[in-house]
């Protein structure tokens, strides 16, 4: 069977998936996550019927991202009736140049690089397979899927930060992040839910990593996040919105390099800069510690203000989208986000909302509030298989 291979790796974790194409059509044949990398590896992997490995293994043994690229590929090359075809890589950052998915070679490559200051979180990480699997067999074509790109119809207004024009020019403006969750929830919106797809949306990608976009008939008209991954709401390690004053004020009044500045706002603010406990959302739900509570208070807060502004930007709003591991998966945060939606006319259904339903509002609810799981791996596979002629990308 033609096969796609499609990878998203993080800095601690890898995940892939592999889809057939039969007949033009993509399938889903497996998924598998190798997490833990560095402290405690797990390598699990499932067709659609059953489990296929799922594995602990030594901290030195997969210590970094490279040895869990050599791992995931020493267990794919076990796998037997798959012809691959094709790889299709999630790159966090598509900066000023790539507005749509792209084959990649070596200039490709090399310009994507030149982002990795833009996203030191995760582009290095997104390239790092991409650069082996050319070493290992430049023939099998590879694609670039940008979280970025599903917010380039941005007009200039609004992808501008209030700088010299010549900054934007050089390409310091706001770019928007998770693009690949929002062009996927675009469009399951359309199947259940086209009322909602038609009008004016806000979807909250609500995880690890935390945005929000506003969706007018399925575009994106604003986000939350801008030049990098650092802005809007706040995540599991990183702060969110923040005065660039006190980026000045740390490098300029506490002595602390740059280095040490990025450092603080990619790894060590958010969720786990406030609790000092952790930097996941169900170990601060699952804690009787103040620190937890005011992580989680502060957290509530900021997705009720960027809401605001989101709503404000479409002139009003129809309906909100839960998704990502915290959106998708905590009753409790959804109940207390949906609480402050109130004002623009969101009622819970509460015993919906306890029990996961895709509609989660009332019949009396002016705004519909819903919770869709979402798929950036098909989002990939289908760019990837479009651009390649492997099949049609819808």
């Amino acid at each position: 069977m033609d096969a796609i291979l499609v990878v998203n790796a993080g800095s601690s974790s890898l995940k892939f998936q592999i889809f057939g194409v039969v007949e033009g059509q993509l399938a889903r044949q497996l998924r598998g996550h190798l997490d833990g990398i560095g402290t405690r590896p797990r390598f699990r992997a499932a067709d659609n019927e059953r489990t296929l490995i799922d594995r602990s293994l030594a901290a030195d043994a997969v210590a970094d991202l490279p040895m869990a690229i050599a791992e995931t590929r020493s267990w794919l090359r076990t796998l037997e009736g798959f012809e691959l075809r094709a790889i299709g890589h999630r790159v966090v950052h598509g900066g000023p140049d790539y507005v749509r998915p792209v084959l990649i070679d070596e200039t490709v490559l090399d310009q994507l690089a030149s982002y990795q200051e833009l996203a030191p979180l995760h582009q290095p990480n997104n390239l790092a397979p991409i650069r082996l699997a050319m070493e290992i067999d430049p023939t099998v074509p590879q694609v670039a899927c940008f979280d970025t790109a599903f917010h380039r119809g941005h007009p200039a207004h609004v992808a501008c930060y209030a700088l010299p024009r010549s900054f934007y020019d050089a390409g310091v403006r706001r770019y928007g992040f998770h693009g690949l969750s929002y062009e996927y929830i675009a469009e399951r919106l359309r199947d259940v839910a086209p009322e909602a797809a038609a009008g004016r949306t806000i979807v909250a990608h609500l995880g690890s990593g935390a945005s929000m976009c506003a969706l007018r008939d399925g575009e994106s008209i604003d986000s939350t996040m801008g030049f990098t991954a650092l802005d809007g709401v706040p995540m599991g390690t990183r702060p969110g919105q923040l005065d660039p004053g006190v980026v000045l004020y740390l490098i300029a009044q506490k002595g602390m390099s740059a280095d040490s500045v990025s450092d603080l706002l990619y790894r060590q603010s958010g969720l786990k800069g406030l609790s000092g406990i952790s930097s996941d959302m169900r170990d601060l739900l699952a804690s009787d510690s103040p620190a937890a509570a005011f992580a989680i208070d502060h957290f509530i807060h900021r997705c009720a203000l960027n809401a605001g502004q989101l709503a404000a930007a479409l002139g009003g709003l129809d309906a909100f989208v839960f998704t990502a591991g915290v959106g998708e998966n905590s009753a409790a945060i959804r109940a207390r986000i949906a609480d402050r939606l109130e004002w623009l006319g969101a009622e819970l259904d509460a015993a919906a909302n306890e029990a996961g339903e895709t509609l989660i509002s009332t019949a009396n609810s002016r705004v519909a509030l819903l919770v869709l799981r979402t798929d950036e791996e098909l989002m990939v596979a289908r760019h990837t298989a479009a651009l390649t002629g492997l099949a049609q990308s819808t």
